[in-house]
């Protein structure tokens, strides 16, 4: 195998995921806090409109590799009203799921020796795609007693004459920390002083809670619309993780060029997929807003307790599904007579000794963390959490 494959890192994420259902299926009663995935089934109406969309022949054969033209229409007015912008459809790429969008943005934008300022705590994919175009990723690192958001001071420490781009993902995977119109406005304006490409990760931007609001980095500093690319997906504020819907939105070149590279690796995105995406963008917005409240309580309910587990800190997540808590207390301790020292020995564990699924922090880049998502049931999650609490009290 190439060099340049062999040096890819499975994603961690998944893997815990996978982990979990492999012992679940042999009996295990496993708690599965691990992959990103709402447990609600996608809405009644898309699925719907996926129906219809396969039983029209026009659907059955190729089409636009940038996405179908209501498609883009849609995303341009979906995109513009959250960035204040107006955005043409020739701004938009539809892409096989976010993970797709985030590839294309890096391979169309870096070149080999830039560096790539990246907050860390960080979603575990970037890294990987960073490095596969030959740049680097330099993270700069937020802890818990900042509520995980990089300052400006930090980033400029970070910042050298290859820098060439920032990444932002708020709300954010895997902390669910969410920027203040404050901090991207600041955060924003210092990239654009310095030239630099911001790639925005906004795939939960529907799930805010509380008084926080969704700041787009374009509607904080529309300067920086020439050189920023906004990354989103239907994956997770309408339940449909499987259908593998995702978009870059940005300057017309960058997406020209971009379509370019798809035409070669995919073609176009399933068309029923992208049908049931026009309904989901276009449809009623009460399912959505269902959900977002159940994550809402499911969050008050997991911060609840994981307060409870002995040697946790957790800062207060304001978006996405995530809890991320400092677990670095825990560490250096015997735990049923096995001695922990790093949050991935804490999860193996939690795991085997409690039958709950975490991720560590060091797949995120910050050691001495584990993620939960609660994109579960409640009843899991009460008795998942239970578990650890027993576990960490003896």
């Amino acid at each position: 195998m190439s060099a340049r494959i062999s040096a890819i890192q499975p994603s961690a994420t998944l893997a815990v995921d996978s982990t979990a259902k492999a012992l679940k299926a042999a009996g295990r009663p496993v708690i599965g806090f691990g992959a990103g995935e709402p447990d609600f089934p996608t809405p009644e109406h898309i699925v719907e409109a996926a129906v219809a969309a396969a039983r029209d022949p026009k659907n059955h054969r190729y089409s636009p590799t940038a996405g179908l033209p209501e498609l883009r229409e849609a995303l341009a007015e979906h995109v513009g009203s959250t960035s204040g912008l107006p955005i043409e459809p020739a701004q938009v790429l539809v892409t096989n799921g976010g993970k797709q969008a985030v590839f294309q943005a890096f391979a169309t934008l870096l070149d080999p020796g830039d560096e790539v300022l990246l907050p860390a705590p960080y979603w575990t994919t970037y890294p990987e795609a960073i490095r596969q175009t030959g740049a680097v990723e330099v993270p700069v690192l937020a802890g818990a007693e900042q509520g995980y958001v990089p300052t400006v001071e930090q980033l400029e420490a970070a910042r050298t004459e290859r820098s060439r781009m920032l990444v932002l993902c708020s709300p954010s995977n895997p902390t669910g920390a969410v920027l203040t119109p404050e901090q991207v406005t600041a955060i924003g304006s210092w990239a654009l002083e310095h030239g630099l490409w911001v790639v925005t990760d906004e795939i939960y931007q529907a799930l805010t809670y509380g008084d926080m609001p969704f700041t787009s980095v374009l509607r904080a500093v529309p300067e920086l619309v020439e050189r920023t690319v906004i990354l989103g997906g239907v994956a997770k504020s309408f339940a449909m993780t499987g259908w593998r819907v995702g978009w870059m939105v940005g300057p017309t070149d960058v997406i020209k060029a971009a379509t370019n590279l798809q035409s070669h690796l995919t073609s176009n995105v399933n068309n029923i997929a992208q049908r049931a995406a026009l309904a989901a963008l276009t449809g009623p917005t009460e399912p959505v807003e269902a959900m977002r409240e159940a994550f809402d309580r499911r969050r008050r309910l997991i911060l609840d307790k994981l307060a409870q587990v002995p040697g946790f800190s957790v800062p207060t997540p304001s978006g996405a599904f995530y809890a991320f808590p400092d677990v670095s207390a825990v560490l250096g301790r015997e735990i049923r007579g096995r001695r922990v020292d790093s949050s991935s020995e804490l999860a193996t564990v939690i795991l085997e000794e409690a039958e709950v699924a975490a991720v560590p922090g060091e797949a995120f880049g910050a050691p001495g963390h584990l993620r939960f998502s609660y994109a579960l049931g409640d009843d899991e999650l009460i008795e998942g959490i239970d578990r650890v609490i027993a576990l960490l009290s003896e």
